[in-house]
């Protein structure tokens, strides 16, 4: 673990971390959030194919979570405002009611986008819960994670997304 906090000076203030002397390479992160609904409810979304009154939910999530992952810089003070070159999603049931969000983000750059990721997938889960809070408001959004980081100093590894 560093011993040395990347975002103070050595004034002890807050401060952006510079990246001028780092070289550009490919960066990748992989992050994922949960939503656990009613059992009631996932049977109902399912057989509406994930559609409620609001529109189709998955779409709307992955839409949403592309706007923000791209808008991260003005969200969390200190990210590096970055032009994404690729945002994906993978959005699945993984039990009879879990939906497992996956975002993935990529670009070539000095410093890396797992806060974008993290972001992305936050938000696509934040979205289906309000496309669903008419249903239930005993929706729960849980399990907010990296997954992979590859590129720059640190890897982190867990799984890529389905191609």
């Amino acid at each position: 673990m560093p011993s040395e906090l990347t975002h103070i000076d050595t004034h002890g203030r807050p401060s952006m971390v510079d990246v001028t002397a780092k070289t550009a390479s490919r960066r990748v992160a992989v992050a994922e959030a949960r939503v656990h609904f009613p059992d009631e409810i996932a049977t109902v979304l399912k057989g509406e194919g994930l559609r409620t009154a609001k529109g189709p939910v998955l779409d709307t999530a992955i839409i949403a979570g592309t706007m923000a992952a791209k808008r991260t810089h003005e969200l969390i003070p200190f990210c590096h405002p970055m032009a994404i070159e690729s945002c994906r999603f993978e959005i699945e049931f993984v039990s009879a009611d879990e939906l497992c969000i996956r975002c993935e983000v990529a670009i070539t750059h000095k410093t890396g986008v797992e806060m974008e990721a993290l972001t992305g997938a936050s938000v696509a889960a934040l979205t289906v819960y309000d496309m669903c809070k008419a249903l239930s408001h005993e929706i729960v959004i849980t399990g907010v994670r990296l997954i992979e980081k590859h590129g720059g100093k640190r890897e982190v590894s867990g799984g890529h997304l389905k191609s």
